[in-house]
């Protein structure tokens, strides 16, 4: 038992790494941290689902997934989801972006999207409604104090880590989409 301890210590060092080797859309926020920033435009695949996103069974990450593995596009952090109605969106890095061969199916929309603006809230720990209602909570209340931007849109969870990325060391974020105050 000895033995195996430090190659346990590692492996858990390592996997966080082996699996961070994606594009990133955008900066994350750092955990317990919030801000207002700017998503760039990007050129994303959507799914939707009837069911809630937290629901065990909606199927959104399988039909992405499956779809951007027979196309050959490279995974890309982070994942956003919508609550409720589900939906998740993964983004295209800048090569598969350009590409004209792809095209929508019944499950997956492509779709260009303009730069945002959001307010953010950094988060570690498992993907649950629990934390993300906490940290919406939180964030919220933030954007309730502020006088030069307001709540402008739907909140959504924003996904950086695999599944396979233990829950302590996960990083996810809140968005709110703003718009100036008035």
């Amino acid at each position: 038992m000895k033995r195996f301890l430090p190659l346990l210590a590692l492996a858990i060092a390592i996997l966080p790494v082996s699996l961070s080797a994606v594009e990133d859309a955008y900066p994350r926020t750092s955990s317990g941290d919030l801000e207002l920033k700017t998503l760039p435009a990007a050129r994303w695949m959507r799914t939707d689902s009837a069911k809630d996103y937290f629901s065990a069974d909606n199927g959104l990450f399988m039909k992405l997934f499956r779809y951007i593995d027979s196309n050959k596009i490279p995974m890309t952090a982070p994942v956003e989801a919508g609550i409720t109605p589900g939906t998740m969106v993964f983004y295209m890095d800048a090569a598969s972006a350009q590409r004209a061969d792809l095209v929508e199916t019944e499950q997956v929309k492509i779709t260009a999207v303009p730069e945002r603006r959001v307010a953010a809230i950094g988060i570690r720990g498992s993907y649950s409604r629990e934390n993300y209602e906490e940290a919406l909570t939180a964030l919220k209340a933030w954007l309730a104090k502020r006088t030069d931007v307001k709540a402008a849109g739907e909140p959504y969870a924003v996904y950086w880590n695999s599944p396979f990325v233990p829950f302590f060391l996960k990083q996810s974020e809140v968005h709110i989409p703003v718009a100036p105050a008035k």
